[in-house]
């Protein structure tokens, strides 16, 4: 299934996918804690791929812990995840942020090489003033229904985030931040 979204007069294909395999090996953090490890990503029960996720989609490279760029209709594609804002990493006059290089190689573990489902969210806009596409990155395979961007707040590695409206999965990513911060997991206690 394939939904069309146009932009500048230029037509985009949109959808989300699998990350297949299962993490492996361990990430140096910048201060404490040498060998971080986040936890495996774990499906919720009650959220679930829907059916109008978009993809599968190539992804090209993992920008930063909430940046992807995937390939749709043969444009390479940058992605922001809807909901989430992880650690500075490669933002221009920012130095890199406590937990930045871990968000990366995580969100890199979770989708580099693989295919990706994107999921659109009505309320947040297609994309953001960067002209980024704005979606909830879905995993298929071995790891299906685990979405990207409630793994990273469940690893603790990044912060629930609302721009202006809120969004479908708003209380469960608060929720999910809240259990990182109390369990003391990625920049709430193992690495900063």
């Amino acid at each position: 299934m394939l939904m069309v979204l146009a932009r500048s007069g230029a037509a985009m294909r949109v959808g989300m996918v699998l990350a297949a395999g299962v993490l492996a090996g361990s990430l140096s953090s910048c201060d404490s804690e040498p060998d971080f490890s986040p936890p495996p990503p774990e499906p919720v029960p009650e959220v679930t791929m829907p059916t109008t996720a978009q993809g599968p989609f190539p992804v090209t490279r993992v920008v930063d812990g909430d940046t992807v760029r995937v390939l749709i209709d043969g444009q390479d594609t940058s992605v922001r995840l809807i909901g989430i804002d992880t650690p500075e990493t490669v933002a221009p006059n920012r130095p890199v942020e406590c937990a930045g290089p871990e968000a990366s190689v995580y969100a890199e573990q979770l989708m580099d090489g693989t295919r990706v489902y994107l999921e659109l969210d009505p309320t947040q806009g297609t994309y953001d003033r960067f002209n980024r596409v704005l979606a909830y990155v879905w995993l298929a395979g071995d790891n299906e229904n685990v979405m990207v961007n409630l793994a990273m707040l469940q690893a603790g590695l990044a912060e629930e985030y609302t721009y202006d409206d809120a969004y479908r999965y708003q209380q469960l990513f608060r929720e999910s931040e809240q259990q990182a911060r109390e369990d003391l997991l990625g920049q709430w206690g193992q690495i900063c």
